[in-house]
């Protein structure tokens, strides 16, 4: 999705007014917030310094510049997962292997975010070690998936299922801890165990609207930053690059869009568009609420494999606009969420809203990692197999 449904300000209130022995972790922390809620480039020294009262001067004596800090943050929030995992016996149950990475995850719900978005920036060594100690992550819960649920891609699962526990540190919907963990538990069980052959009972024919050709200089620059923001990072991108792979002299990108972020804004509303459309298209005929939500699922899914680059731009930076610019992608997502909420607990009586928006905001974390393990290779098995993942997310029979 383009944006966090639930906006919620980075806690700037000293941690310490004295120097604590942990005073680097405490940093690590409230960087990590920081990092997680501002992104990369948005977030700024003073502000980390500020949430541990501390003076900028006094970090830098921790950490020689922004990027060492990022770093470190990125790297012990997997840690923790690694961690955790080894603690848990070598012959326990996938639910037992669940619990260990969903309480790491609640737990570090603030900072999480990092992981999942930010690690672009990282140097290409520092995101080849970070990699690595995921994919030590990916290997234990899949070893549990195919231990306890052998039939099946037990790696795509796997990612899956982390996925919806990773959604946590996406959003921000108040809702008790231990109720948090209870839902991600069971949701991410669900899915570790969906029977993929089985297919997904309910309506599965998606038509998605056409994105038009462009015609105009304003689209034709649009359609040509986006990809480039979505390789390299919206800060790396230049104008001058954009205008080249348009055909145009840098300055004439003034005349289109008056700086860079409004090129971003544009992609992100486009984004917001393009998914609007294909939900009003798909449930029109659509009256059943089991069928709707999984209406909603298969249309999220074709959504996702079909504009991939443009989302993937909507949901990494986004967070870096002014709050200002945000404002209308928030309401569009609170919109979008809506919706699914809805049509779910039509569904699931037993669930309350908030309940009910962790486990969408899940299913969302579902087709993000298993996108990603399947290198979103668009073809009708792929797009199915997603779709009964986040049903099972979901919880609908």
């Amino acid at each position: 999705m383009p944006v966090n449904a639930e906006s919620m300000p980075v806690n700037a209130e000293p941690i310490a007014a004295t120097r604590p022995r942990n005073r680097r972790q405490l940093i690590v922390e409230a960087a990590g917030r920081v990092f997680s809620e501002r992104g990369y480039h948005a977030a700024s020294m003073e502000e980390i310094a500020s949430g541990v009262g501390i003076s900028a001067a006094a970090l830098y004596r921790h950490f020689p510049n922004k990027y060492a800090l990022f770093a470190e943050c990125a790297n012990g929030t997997v840690g923790r997962l690694v961690a955790a995992l080894e603690e848990v016996p070598a012959e326990a149950g996938l639910e037992e292997v669940l619990a260990a990475v969903t309480q790491v995850t609640v737990a570090q719900r603030a900072s999480g975010g990092l992981y999942r978005w930010e690690a672009r920036y990282l140097e290409r060594e520092d995101r080849r070690h970070l990699s690595a100690k995921f994919a030590r992550v990916v290997e234990r819960v899949t070893e549990a998936v195919r231990r306890e649920s052998p039939s099946g891609d037990a790696e795509l699962r796997a990612a899956a299922a982390l996925g919806a526990i990773g959604s946590i540190t996406m959003h921000h919907v108040s809702i008790a801890q231990r109720r948090v963990e209870e839902l991600l538990l069971a949701s991410s069980l669900r899915v570790a165990t969906s029977d993929l052959a089985a297919g997904v009972s309910g309506p599965r024919s998606v038509e998605l609207p056409v994105q038009p050709v462009p015609r105009t200089r304003r689209a034709e620059i649009l359609a040509a930053a986006v990809p480039l923001f979505a390789r390299d990072g919206f800060v790396k991108v230049t104008n001058g690059q954009i205008a080249e792979a348009v055909g145009l002299a840098p300055s004439a990108i003034y005349r289109h869009y008056p700086t860079k972020v409004d090129i971003l804004v544009a992609a992100c509303l486009q984004a917001a568009g393009l998914l609007a459309q294909a939900v009003e298209q798909n449930l029109n005929e659509v009256s059943d609420p089991h069928d709707a939500v999984v209406a909603l699922a298969s249309t999220y899914v074709a959504y996702s494999f079909e504009h991939t680059e443009l989302t993937s731009v909507a949901e990494a930076e986004v967070a870096g606009l002014p709050d200002h610019l945000r404002q209308p992608l928030i309401l569009a997502q609170r919109e979008h969420i809506a919706v699914w909420e809805q049509q779910l607990r039509l569904v699931r009586t037993e669930l309350d809203p908030r309940q009910a928006r962790v486990l969408v905001h899940a299913g969302f974390g579902v087709v993000v990692e298993a996108g990603r393990r399947l290198h979103w290779q668009d073809t009708r098995e792929h797009r199915d197999a997603v779709t009964a993942l986040v049903v099972g997310a979901l919880g609908l029979e």
